[in-house]
């Protein structure tokens, strides 16, 4: 089940469409591609230049989707901390 009531009609998984990764709906932006950018510092703005089919909310949608599917892992396999 999916917390935010928005993931569920912006992310979909097709196994034709970059080999089943989630994507966002209709189109082949992958959610990956959007955390890895976010994660390099681009602004929602720097996106949707680069992504013109992308909105605002397909941004917060594919992050939602993410912290959805992290919150059920039960162990993460991330190294100690110093």
């Amino acid at each position: 089940m999916l917390a935010w009531h928005g993931t569920a009609k912006r992310i979909e998984t097709r196994p034709d469409v970059m080999l089943g990764k989630p994507v966002i709906r209709g189109t082949r932006i992958p959610v990956e591609l959007i955390l890895r950018r976010i994660s390099e510092g681009s602004s929602e703005d720097a996106l949707l230049l680069s992504y013109p089919n992308l909105t605002r909310e397909d941004i917060r949608a594919a992050v939602a989707f993410a912290a959805d599917e992290i919150a059920h892992i039960e162990d993460l396999d991330l190294p100690e901390s110093a």
